[in-house]
């Protein structure tokens, strides 16, 4: 069997694979964000945990999954076609080190600077003065949470490299869980002891930030390949003159600025809304969720199949299999991002109602909440391709140009929350960031095309076309099922109304893929070719 053809047959099932885990992390997650809608709906006090949530997640994007990540992959990847499985366990060791002490420093300075922290992020919040008292006391509780998860995003790169995707892909469901339980169990015992209920979201965020960090260990164990973290100032100092670590420091840097123009983005956002209506950020959190599965299903699974693949590419200089695997990604992002957009334009409603409206969400939370859902809609196309992206430019252990590209994009986002909040309010919000991901998306594009690093395969103007027409024929049967049912009058027939949800997209997803059947598109050899 041709060789290529087993290494796309073998990209396809590592996708997969990631795709179905990530799929029950994000199905688990929804029922986290549905259990706590219900019991909390949207007010000062949710503004609050989410806030608090945000801050340690800020700093995850830098130490985990985000500038790490982005230069540890590649590196490590490139040091295992270079130099051999000895060298690279060298090379984990000295980078677990580092990170780990650097981590503790982090997370003290943290713990200690909770208050600073929370104003700056959302100095709205001193609006409802028990909300901002609670985002510090919750803040300082989670802070560690960003160590735990930074490990796991070295475990992850590890484990990734050496193509054993599925433990990191199904992590993340140990944290939604240990929510699901906080919220259902944690958070009624905390009422009848006297104690503010939301805390124990906190308490279920650390839980399972451990959670996740502890369920990696097996599996580096069976590879040999669980990092020896060095204690002593000796062995840091060791570890930091590493030229593989060095490296990773270099390369760090202007994903870093990267990294943090993204989160600066998201802090602006954040603060603007903790000065809008009480509840803002809620509705935002809320949307986030939902706009989270295709971007997760597709987005993240091709971008944490692909690096790997796409550094060893460049390590061996073969730019054919470079180009094609780009050209693979992008062909599914546009098959299964276009029909997302569609769905979330079109029957953003419907979805929320099913999925939040209970309990103490009221009608207006879903009215705000379709609102921000739409805005992401408009730019989820621009959110997944990002994925696929960026990992071009990384793998090519070039990190500066998507750091340019977002600088710019920064720029044009928070020109459009000036022009739109006024008229928008939150949903300007989600809706600026969406068409900043597109310009971003578009951008990284033409510069792969520019330098020749990506050339498009044969057939993209016809496949394009089909992918549109039965888009097209998805929003007309979903704006008809949207404006058919009264999805908000349903809520007095829950089991009714989820029936029917499932039913209709159950129905939309034949009449995507039917149409696209029928239009000529091989979907069989689009995912083995």
């Amino acid at each position: 069997m041709d060789c290529a053809y087993t290494c796309r047959v073998s990209l396809l099932k590592s996708a997969s694979t990631v795709s179905l885990l990530t799929l029950a992390s994000r199905i688990a997650g929804l029922v986290r964000e549905l259990l706590v809608a219900s019991a909390f709906g949207a007010s000062a006090m949710t503004d609050a945990f989410n806030v608090a949530f945000r801050i340690p997640n800020l700093f995850r994007r830098f130490f985990a999954e985000g500038a790490f990540s982005q230069a540890f992959i590649p590196a490590l990847a490139a040091s295992r076609e270079q130099h051999g499985e000895a060298v690279t366990r060298r090379v984990i060791d000295d980078v677990a080190t580092v990170l780990a002490w650097a981590l503790t420093l982090t997370c003290v300075l943290g713990v200690a600077g909770a208050p600073l922290m929370v104003w700056g992020m959302a100095s709205g919040l001193q609006q409802a003065p028990e909300g901002y008292g609670a985002a510090v006391v919750m803040t300082r509780w989670m802070f560690p949470y960003i160590g735990f998860m930074s490990l796991v995003a070295l475990s992850a790169g590890v484990l990734n490299t050496w193509k054993r995707f599925a433990v990191p892909a199904a992590t993340p469901v140990l944290l939604n869980v240990s929510m699901i339980l906080a919220a259902w169990l944690g958070a009624p015992w905390f009422r009848r002891m006297g104690v503010e209920p939301i805390y124990a979201l906190a308490v279920g965020v650390m839980v399972g930030g451990l959670l996740q960090l502890l369920v990696q260990v097996p599996a580096l164990l069976q590879l040999g390949l669980l990092p020896r973290i060095g204690l002593s100032w000796r062995q840091f100092r060791l570890a930091w003159a590493d030229p593989a670590t060095q490296q990773v420091v270099r390369l760090m840097l202007p994903a870093l600025l990267g990294v943090g123009v993204a989160q600066l983005s998201m802090l602006i956002n954040t603060q603007i809304a903790s000065h809008l209506q009480p509840g803002s950020v809620s509705w935002i959190t809320y949307a986030d969720r939902l706009m989270e599965f295709p971007t997760a299903l597709l987005g993240v699974a091709l971008g944490v199949v692909l690096m790997p693949q796409l550094a060893a590419a460049r390590a061996n200089d073969d730019t054919a299999s470079y180009s094609n695997l780009l050209d693979w990604g992008l062909r599914l992002v546009a098959m299964m991002a276009i029909p997302s957009a569609v769905a979330l334009l079109t029957f953003a409603k419907p979805l929320v109602a099913t999925l939040y409206h209970y309990g103490h969400f009221s009608e207006i939370d879903v009215d705000k909440t379709t609102t921000a859902l739409m805005g992401w809609g408009v730019g989820l196309i621009g959110v997944v391709a990002i994925k696929v992206l960026a990992p071009g430019y990384f793998a090519n252990q070039d990190t500066r140009t998507p750091v340019r590209i977002a600088l710019a994009v920064l720029v044009i986002t928070q020109v459009l929350n000036y022009l739109l909040v006024p008229h928008f309010a939150h949903a300007a919000l989600t809706l600026s960031i969406g068409l900043g991901a597109l310009i971003n998306a578009a951008w990284l594009l033409i510069g792969l095309l520019r330098r020749g690093s990506y050339r498009p395969l044969p057939g993209w103007g016809l496949y394009l076309l089909q992918v549109v027409a039965g888009s097209a024929l998805l929003a007309i049967f979903l704006i008809w099922a949207a404006g058919y049912f009264d999805w908000v009058a349903l809520r007095a027939h829950p089991l009714v109304r989820v029936g029917w949800l499932a039913l209709v997209m159950a129905l939309a997803v034949l009449v995507y893929f039917g149409a696209l059947w029928a239009a000529g598109v091989k979907l069989r050899r689009l995912l083995h070719r």
